[in-house]
């Protein structure tokens, strides 16, 4: 028994993708046929499907999946959610954690389904603003919850490794609705819970 390896391509993006970045490489003036770089295009196609796979993802769909009636009404929260990303100004990474919860009105849903609808968001071209708003929306509009909250803290390589070049620069975002924008002791509850 041997590891094998099972990815899953769009076959006729990757050619395309594949020839674009060879492209790239020659006219940063690289040789794309030395040893070292022959496959890196393919590679660097892969990669890309790979860390934008969010656009194939249905988000709501993923929360439905596992959506049960449940009478529970106080807060649900997973913390620390690891969280990749591409920034879609420079193309370069955000890494960092979300923190997501939601009082739930007569539905709840799969604690890993919360998880899954971060990297959902996250596996696209993203700025932080957007995707801490597409995870709170999405969850408020089909759990139909009494308030959302959701506070992500993330490093910006972008900020990192060229222009400013802050190696410890951290950004945090949050968004909220219902109870959580309403009730400053319920808001108040979450942020004391994820520090």
């Amino acid at each position: 028994m041997g590891y094998t390896k099972n990815d899953q391509y769009d076959e006729e993006a990757l050619q395309k993708l594949s020839y674009h970045y060879k492209e790239i490489l020659n006219l940063l003036g690289e040789d794309a046929s030395r040893e070292g770089l022959i496959k890196t295009p393919v590679r660097v196609a892969r990669s890309m499907q790979f860390l934008t796979q969010g656009y194939d993802q249905d988000p709501a769909e993923i929360l439905n999946s596992a959506r049960f009636v449940e009478e529970y009404r106080q807060m649900v929260l997973v913390k620390d959610m690891e969280l990749y990303s591409l920034c879609e100004h420079h193309l370069l990474p955000f890494y960092g954690k979300a923190h997501v919860a939601y009082i739930p009105n007569g539905h709840i849903t799969g604690l890993s389904k919360i998880a899954r609808v971060v990297d959902a968001f996250a596996r696209r071209l993203q700025v932080q603003e957007r995707l801490t708003v597409q995870i709170r929306d999405c969850i408020q509009q089909t759990l139909n919850p009494l308030g959302v909250a959701v506070v992500i803290e993330a490093e910006h390589m972008c900020m990192q490794i060229r222009g400013v070049q802050k190696q410890h620069s951290v950004t945090l975002t949050s968004a909220f609705t219902g109870a959580f924008l309403k009730d400053p002791k319920t808001r108040e509850e979450f942020m004391h819970l994820i520090k």
